[in-house]
């Protein structure tokens, strides 16, 4: 299967799984400049579980639009936890979904530092809670190898993967606060 086929399966998969819980899904991305929405859009009817995008390419649009605190972009850098974490949370607060994801990462070729290589990505996905259940956050660092394509195609193949997680984990309500693929802010390595 190619990669545009599998990107396409992926989003018809959490589709399935939306709708069967009456859910919509909303995305934050940055490093994607919406890609994840593009993938999620392939699928015919995705109006009835795609609820919108924010592109927040820039620190500024990611306070503007998600209210991503400026003091999480100076003291750690867009592409972190707190960062992507805050931009999940923003997608979910400022729209009418029930999960969202945020994508926050460096794509290169340049950009990259020794502490944030080419390829480094921040994923976060929020759900919001059941009947008393609290809130779930699940946050991930990926590295992805290859050139811009090939981290942005990475980046857009996990966040989806980790939207059909989420909504596999437990059909009945979401995940618990603090619940991680998944534990704590994982780190995986991705090809």
């Amino acid at each position: 299967m190619n990669e545009a086929a599998r990107l396409e399966a992926l989003a018809a998969a959490i589709g399935a799984r939306l709708q069967a819980r009456g859910w919509r899904l909303a995305v934050a991305e940055s490093c994607t400049g919406g890609g994840v929405g593009f993938a999620l859009t392939q699928v015919a009817g995705a109006s009835d579980w795609f609820e919108r995008g924010f592109v927040t390419y820039s620190n500024e649009a990611k306070r503007q639009m998600l209210a991503v605190p400026a003091a999480a972009l100076r003291a750690h850098g867009a592409v972190s936890e707190p960062v992507a974490r805050a931009m999940a949370l923003g997608a979910l607060a400022r729209s009418r979904s029930q999960v969202a994801l945020a994508v926050t990462g460096v794509a290169g070729p340049g950009g990259g530092s020794r502490a944030k290589p080419v390829g480094t990505v921040w994923l976060a996905w929020a759900a919001q809670a059941r009947r008393g259940a609290p809130l779930a956050v699940i946050v991930e660092r990926h590295r992805f190898a290859g050139d811009r394509a090939a981290v942005r195609t990475g980046a857009i193949r996990a966040a989806l993967e980790g939207v059909v997680r989420i909504l596999d984990r437990d059909q009945s309500r979401p995940p618990a606060r603090g619940a991680r693929p998944l534990g704590r802010a994982a780190a995986r390595k991705s090809a």
